[in-house]
């Protein structure tokens, strides 16, 4: 099993993109890319701790492709929105890939390079790719909080 993390907007929207892919076989919402230890919810909206809200998916790469988790990342969100998606805005919304090894590193870039030479945007990417860190997972009540709740962001 190997790892992804990313970040696009709210992390509930991220992970309905990722939860029934075949392959895809956790995943888990949380925070990413900040200078506190143990983030909770109301330290990441503040702004003040650097973080993403993002998820981590556990997947099998025998099923399926880092390259392909890439192709649903950049479908799910806009790469364009500095720091945004649709109605949340701040850092913590950001667009980033954290990359767990040099190979994912390269193929982020190479799948962000080709996107963004393709025309197909209207801007071009804001998206970071940067080292996966620490990522805290976030409270219980954001887990699969859509499969709970029902419901969607409707991007």
């Amino acid at each position: 099993m190997e790892q992804a993390t990313f970040a696009a907007g709210c992390f509930w929207g991220v992970e309905d993109a990722f939860i029934s892919v075949p392959g895809v076989v956790a995943t888990r919402v949380g925070y990413i890319g900040g200078s506190r230890e143990h983030p909770t919810y109301h330290d990441v909206c503040s702004g003040m701790t650097g973080h993403a809200e993002a998820v981590e998916i556990t997947f099998d790469p025998a099923v399926i492709s880092y390259e392909k988790l890439l192709d649903i990342f950049w479908q799910s969100h806009d790469p364009t929105q500095l720091n945004r998606q649709g109605p949340d805005h701040g850092t913590q919304y950001r667009s980033a890939i954290f990359f767990h090894s040099t190979a994912q590193k390269l193929a982020a870039e190479e799948s962000l390079a080709r996107l963004d030479d393709s025309g197909r945007l209207r801007g071009r990417i804001v998206t970071a790719i940067v080292p996966a860190s620490t990522f805290w997972v976030a409270e219980e009540y954001h887990q699969k909080y859509h499969q709970k709740n029902g419901g969607g962001c409707g991007f």
